[in-house]
């Protein structure tokens, strides 16, 4: 079987080291390296091109959002997901528009760790529930619907994804058919999951089923 190659990058020794613990129980997610700033993980991801890098957000040197930057435009084959105790709404719009795929906090489970890391290898996005419930509250103070169905709050190129996704195709094929970059659909998705206040496919194939938006 093939194991989901991960690169964790953290300023504190400890938090690698407990991370690779956690993982390495795993079984189907290995990680390859570490890098303790933003300049050793684009070297690092040059050298191992790990699937996925677990990103610190402060950090010296170079911190993980430029870091975050510059790897999905070099690498963009390796998805990024943001693991941090940094939930504040302007840290996550920032990593979110830099090209992450996702955002875990630190004190979340050791088997959140697991499946917000195969969610984001398997092309989907990935939001912590603390994290998606901010940037529902947050999207609704600033609309004023509150009240409103969140589906109703989405913009017609979130409906046309959110369907898309529900159906089963991948962000690939979703940018070909739209005609947009991958990037692009990786941040949408994102945005609509934290509208909806999904976490990750699988909530969202269930949420496209009660609003008959797919039939099972």
């Amino acid at each position: 079987m093939k194991k989901i190659r991960v690169l964790v990058t953290d300023d504190h020794a400890i938090v690698r080291d407990g991370v690779g613990a956690l993982l390495a129980l795993t079984g189907d997610i290995e990680v390859v390296g570490e890098a303790a700033n933003g300049v050793e993980a684009i070297r690092r991801v040059k050298e191992l091109e790990p699937d996925i890098v677990l990103m610190d957000i402060s950090m010296p040197i170079m911190d993980g959002l430029e870091a975050t930057r510059r790897i999905r435009r070099e690498f963009p084959r390796t998805k990024v997901l943001v693991l941090t105790q940094y939930e504040e709404k302007e840290y996550v719009f920032q990593m979110i528009d830099a090209g992450a795929s996702g955002f875990i906090s630190k004190v979340a489970a050791s088997s959140e760790l697991a499946s917000g890391i195969r969610s984001v290898f398997d092309g989907n996005s990935y939001l912590s529930p603390s994290v998606a419930r901010f940037l529902v509250e947050d999207y609704q103070q600033k609309s004023g619907r509150a009240s409103r169905d969140p589906y109703e709050q989405l913009t017609e190129r979130e409906r046309d994804i959110f369907k898309l996704v529900a159906e089963g195709h991948s962000t690939k094929n979703i940018a070909g058919i739209l005609v947009i970059s991958p990037k692009t659909v990786e941040g949408h998705k994102t945005r609509l999951m934290a509208k909806l206040g999904v976490r990750d496919r699988i909530e969202l194939v269930k949420y496209a089923l009660k609003r008959r938006i797919i039939t099972g």
